[in-house]
């Protein structure tokens, strides 16, 4: 038929004018090309989900590291003293121990019995609005989770920025948006200590000047009780 004789005189002309590229058999365009092209659309496909799920990607190599799970040793006894139960809490509330030592430094040098004169209460001084009517306050696990559920807050309401957090977390997170000089002192007395205090744990300054500083004007009595009741020499 004229449909056969076209479509065979069709084969030979290929094969005359493209005789590399077919070799012997006409209908290697469909066979030996179509194969490598699947191989390679295949390894490719492979190769994305491969980095997509391998945590070893180049970017994740080159980050930096975690925050360290223990506590600097610039720390007072007192805050050692619960160095353990620190990177506990920590790890649970996805913070640096470091910014929760420093909190619990400044708040109750480790406490746990501690009390303000506004009514604050154990190592991290949580107001009793932020406590569930089962609560007990002066848990140290429930103070904890209450304290630093709230320090958290701050910290992403500052954008991951520890100073604002620590100003957030003693005037509330309000101030965060606030201009600094609206700040109340004693939010600012807060910070000028907080800041270089952690600073300071993070870098491995020891002994920490800024802890010292704060420790002769307003830690003395405070660690002295925090010492007497934790029954440390």
């Amino acid at each position: 038929m004229p449909r056969a004789r076209t479509t065979k005189t069709h084969r030979h002309t290929i094969r005359a004018v493209h005789p590399q590229a077919l070799g012997s058999d006409s209908h290697s365009v469909s066979g030996f090309l179509f194969v490598p092209l699947t191989v390679l659309f295949v390894s490719v496909l492979l190769g994305s989900l491969a980095m997509k799920a391998n945590p070893l990607s180049p970017s994740s190599v080159d980050s930096p590291p975690a925050a360290s799970s223990s506590i600097s040793p610039i720390f007072r006894i007192e805050v050692q003293y619960w160095a353990d139960s620190i990177s506990k809490w920590a790890a649970a509330s996805q913070l640096d121990p470091n910014l929760v030592a420093t909190i619990m430094q400044i708040e109750s040098c480790g406490d746990p019995r501690a009390r303000s004169s506004a009514g604050a209460m154990g190592l991290f001084q949580v107001m009793p609005f932020h406590f569930y009517a089962v609560d007990d306050p002066y848990d140290p696990d429930t103070n904890a989770a209450r304290g630093l559920a709230y320090l958290a807050r701050s910290l992403a309401t500052g954008g991951g920025d520890a100073r604002l957090a620590m100003a957030g977390y003693n005037g509330g997170i309000g101030v965060i948006s606030r201009a600094e000089w609206t700040w109340h002192a004693q939010t600012k007395r807060y910070v000028q200590y907080g800041a270089p205090m952690y600073e300071d744990a993070r870098n491995g300054i020891n002994p920490s000047p800024a802890l010292n500083d704060w420790y002769e004007k307003y830690g003395v009595s405070l660690c002295r009780q925090a010492s007497q009741r934790l029954g440390l020499p």
